[in-house]
């Protein structure tokens, strides 16, 4: 009998981490027609935005909406990013899937970007699995550890605050749990070290690697990933996205390269991907003069190339 190739899924998270890097915003029925066809395209879980207040990511001011249209979408597993309690809460009576809490293991980060310590960051994610608990919703709560690999303002962050950061998620109550190389520091070495202590710390509660392409290494980093048996990771289409923290930096790693890299190395994503790239030119043409990044839409997909699935 024929092994069947090994599922990998790709999330998507151009709609929020791609979105909310760019200074263009978006009209919400372009992002209701990105949602749609990346959905028939195969795409099963997006990000669809933050539950942060319109005032400070107006990019991401339409999110309920755009969750409400994934909603309608059967089999697709939509997430939102929640900063706090209050987030959460907007993202429970959403009815979203997944809770995304970011917690960096850079105290100076997490400061600049959330205004909380990472312990207070730990504490938030208490109160957010009681609201959980309370509601009733099967909403998974997934916190994805960034910075684990380096941070621009505070420089080295030891894999050790990484470890028990990951560890103290785990018993605040997070669902699961994921690693980000926010600024794009990590090496496919320090992605196998890390990574593989991380899977030790969190057994099949780790779920998600993330990494951004900031100096050209998101995808020798998702295959050092892929080694030690992870499955799931973090792209946006077209490459958009980034860190404030990162000026200059590209963004995410690419959706449709990294579904090519996969594809062709036999692991089955379940995307089409002449039907990724059709989207592709869209979602570029509703961003126009904003950097995007890419190989594929360059040179096309070689005359050699089968599907896994």
């Amino acid at each position: 009998m024929a092994t069947l190739p090994a599922p990998v899924v790709v999330r998507e998270v151009g709609m929020r981490d791609g979105l909310q890097s760019i200074a263009t915003i978006v009209p919400t029925a372009a992002k209701l027609e990105w949602l749609r066809d990346a959905h028939a395209a195969g795409v099963r879980e997006v990000e669809v935005g933050s539950c942060v207040p319109p005032k400070l990511v107006p990019q991401l001011a339409d999110t309920d909406e755009v969750l409400a249209s994934a909603k309608t979408l059967p089999g697709l597993v939509a997430s939102v990013l929640v900063p706090n309690l209050r987030g959460a809460e907007r993202g429970l009576a959403g009815g979203a899937d997944l809770l995304l809490l970011p917690l960096s293991a850079s105290r100076a980060h997490s400061l600049a970007n959330l205004r909380r310590t990472p312990d207070e960051v730990l504490a938030e994610l208490g109160r957010i699995r009681a609201a959980r608990d309370a509601s009733g919703r099967a909403t998974l709560i997934e916190c994805g550890i960034g910075t684990a690999f380096g941070c621009t303002l505070q420089g080295e962050v030891p894999s050790s605050e990484v470890l028990r950061l990951l560890q103290g998620a785990l018993d605040a109550g997070a669902d699961r749990v994921s690693l980000a190389d926010t600024v794009g520091f990590a090496d496919p070495g320090a992605v196998s070290r890390l990574f593989e202590a991380a899977l030790r710390v969190a057994g099949e509660r780790f779920c998600c690697g993330h990494f951004h392409d900031t100096r050209g290494l998101a995808l020798a980093n998702v295959h050092a990933a892929l080694q030690l048996g992870v499955r799931r990771f973090d792209a946006s289409l077209a490459g958009i996205g980034g860190c404030p923290q990162a000026p200059g930096a590209s963004g995410n790693a690419t959706t449709e390269d990294l579904v090519f890299m996969l594809e062709s190395m036999g692991f089955a994503t379940g995307i089409d991907l002449r039907a990724l790239l059709a989207l592709r030119a869209r979602v570029v043409g509703w961003i126009p003069g904003e950097a995007t990044y890419g190989s594929l839409w360059r040179a096309g997909l070689p005359a050699t190339f089968r599907s896994a699935a």
